[in-house]
């Protein structure tokens, strides 16, 4: 996750600065303050002599105490720890400080370290090489954790501005003997050691990141103090005992548990107490489930002859029963009246003949297949097959004009009259005259005509399997 100052990678993607959404709430700081009054122009002639600094970007946050000079706040600072200088950004000064100071509850005889100066780009330059090697440490320090089978996980590590110290923050069940670890941190890195023991919540606090409701973790953004959370705060307010939907990115239950916890106890504070059964003449009746902003509980009888729908009941008429059966009197039902009254609608149709007219409908017409089905000829050994080599043929024989496109869709007139006129060519075919000059010769007998009309059909009936390679296409 990048914002608009993070640089770009070579493919274009925003670098980012690993915050995990912390700039959404103001900035690159874990836990973010707002000095409102630095933004005024208002000259304070009794200034508050104690600066809030923050570590690492909202990790850590300490009060340091400032000598005759005037800060800023989002000044980078260089302050005395005892072991050493650090490097911090200011992230309150004035008279907020005073308040913060009593919200946090610090005592007011506690001794203050001191600001030395402010910090120049020398040291900012060093204190952004010792963050660079973090990440490589803590795999490193990961590591020598493993080797050495200790029951312990390293969270975070922190480098002091002048790099000569490590923190390394670790979360643990029990006590850990962790002399043998930091003789090997001290051999590895070279740098003095300080290990420092944090809970689950105080983990996912410095690491950061996204909860299950879109937003970033309260711990790492505005809640600094922790409250016990117990699974009581779930089931007051009617929630599923899931613990994987109950808990948080530490493992712990979540702590919104119990921002809703007080209103949740007041409401239920208006419900009748010890009402889990309530007796009437068709039965006992047991409490299932009730609605606390509504003000309703559904109750369900207990006789296997009454199995039924659960009774949704008032909080007062529960009251009422509960009164009913410490005198011993019992209601014939749960409900004196139903609280909806059912209705029965008689359903009138109107009689709509000739005001509507509905448009009528189109029928598709049906496609007619344009095959014509072959006719059986008179001659014997005749087949159906053979009549249609012979149309084909007749079809593909190019035509007298060159100039006409030849087509190879069956043409089926040419095709029903070649099956009716014997293969020739067209020179011999008789004319006119010659049919009326053969009038004459007609046969007189009619087995003679039979005869000749036997001849045709077998001349007709040959198969012409051969092609003449004469033929020009």
């Amino acid at each position: 996750m990048g914002c608009a100052t993070c640089s770009n990678n070579k493919d274009g993607a925003p670098s980012g600065c690993g915050n995990n959404g912390h700039c959404a709430t103001g900035g690159c700081n874990k836990m973010n303050t707002f000095d409102w009054l630095s933004s005024l122009d208002i000259y304070d002639p009794t200034t508050y002599n104690i600066i809030e600094v923050s570590f690492k970007k909202g990790a850590r946050k300490d009060f340091f105490k400032t000598e005759n000079h005037i800060y800023n706040t989002g000044d980078f600072v260089v302050v005395d720890t005892g072991s050493g200088y650090d490097i911090g950004k200011i992230s309150l000064s004035g008279e907020l400080v005073r308040l913060q100071i009593k919200k946090k509850k610090i005592p007011n005889d506690r001794i203050f370290r001191r600001v030395i100066r402010k910090a120049n780009g020398r040291d900012i330059e060093k204190l952004n090489d010792a963050r660079a090697q973090e990440k490589a440490i803590l795999v490193r320090s990961r590591a020598i954790v493993n080797t050495l089978d200790l029951n312990m996980k390293i969270g975070d590590i922190e480098y002091q501005g002048d790099a000569r110290k490590i923190t390394f923050f670790y979360t643990a069940d029990g006590r850990v003997d962790f002399r043998e670890l930091v003789r090997n941190y001290a051999k590895e890195f070279r740098v003095k050691i300080e290990m420092r023991q944090i809970g689950s919540r105080q983990e996912s606090a410095r690491i950061g990141g996204i909860g299950s409701c879109g937003r970033e973790l309260c711990c790492s953004t505005w809640l600094s103090d922790f409250r016990s959370v117990s699974t009581a705060a779930a089931r007051y307010q009617n929630i599923a005992i899931n613990q994987s939907k109950l808990s948080g990115q530490c493992g712990r239950l979540k702590c919104c548990l119990n921002y809703e916890l007080d209103t949740y106890m007041e409401a239920l504070s208006t419900f009748p107490k010890k009402a889990d059964y309530l007796k009437t003449e068709k039965g006992e009746a047991n409490l299932i489930k009730m609605d606390i902003f509504k003000g309703v509980m559904y109750y369900a009888y207990n006789s296997p002859k009454l199995r039924g729908p659960m009774v949704a009941l008032p909080k007062e008429r529960v009251f009422e029963i509960k009164e009913m059966n410490k005198r011993k009197e019992y209601p014939e039902d749960l409900l004196a009246e139903p609280l909806v009254e059912e209705v029965d609608i008689e359903m009138n149709f109107a009689d709509v003949t000739g005001q509507i007219e509905l448009p009528a409908l189109k029928k598709k017409k049906k496609r007619r297949n344009n095959r014509n089905k072959s006719r059986k000829p008179q001659g014997k050994g005749n087949s159906r097959g053979n009549a249609k080599g012979n149309s084909n043929k007749t079809d593909k024989k190019p035509s007298g004009n060159p100039n006409k496109k030849t087509s190879n869709k069956p043409n089926n007139k040419s095709s029903n009259k070649s099956r009716n006129r014997p293969s020739g060519n067209s020179k011999n075919r008789p004319s006119d005259k010659q049919k009326k000059g053969n009038d004459g010769n007609k046969p007189s007998n009619k087995n003679q005509g039979n005869e000749q009309q036997g001849n045709s059909q077998k001349q007709y009936n040959k198969p012409q399997n051969k092609i003449d390679d004469s033929d020009e296409w």
